[in-house]
């Protein structure tokens, strides 16, 4: 098990990086929106591929920081039933979770992207807007997305196994459920 733990803390560590760092796109997407209003504005130009870079860059925001949501334990549960189980069945949900949903919808999605990629790649496929963009690098956010959740989920499962062996301590002790609400005053 210490190899399977070696292994979910390099995954960790990779994931943890493309989090902190993929926020910059945003700061991007916004500058080029900002700087497309004004241009359009002011110029009276437009083009397209400005507002397709915004959805690129969205895109790749949503799609590579969908790992480092699940790593943070940040993911939508319905909280109202999750707070009142107990830790033990939370984890087995977890874990079920994890091996019947999560990894193989995301595993399908990855064989699924790869030739949807590659097409697009190949064949220099381009947007169907006037003056748009190539689509392979939308396709291989999709792609690498999806791959970055799938081994987020493997580190997730080995994390979650560990913590029920007693072999770690419960990276989110709280697992799901936020704090109560203080009450007005």
């Amino acid at each position: 098990m210490s190899g399977l733990l070696a292994l979910s803390r390099a995954i960790d560590a990779v994931t943890a990086f493309i989090g902190r760092h993929i926020i910059w796109l945003i700061l991007a997407a916004i500058l080029v929106s900002a700087v497309n209003a004004i241009i359009r504005k002011a110029f009276d130009i437009s083009s397209n591929a400005w507002l397709e870079l915004q959805w690129y860059l969205f895109g790749a925001v949503f799609m590579l920081a969908s790992a480092y949501t699940l790593q943070k334990n940040e993911h939508i549960r319905i909280d109202i039933i999750s707070g009142r189980l107990s830790q033990n069945i939370r984890n087995w949900i977890d874990i079920f979770g994890h091996v019947v949903m999560l990894l193989p919808f995301t595993l399908l999605m990855v064989y699924e992207s790869v030739p949807f990629v590659l097409y697009a790649l190949r064949s220099g496929e381009m947007s169907g807007s006037a003056g748009g963009l190539i689509v392979w690098p939308t396709r291989a956010f999709i792609l690498a997305g999806f791959f970055a959740l799938f081994i987020q989920g493997v580190s997730e499962l080995i994390k979650r196994i560990a913590v029920m062996k007693g072999l770690i301590p419960d990276p989110h002790p709280h697992h799901g459920h936020h704090a109560p609400l203080e009450p007005l005053e």
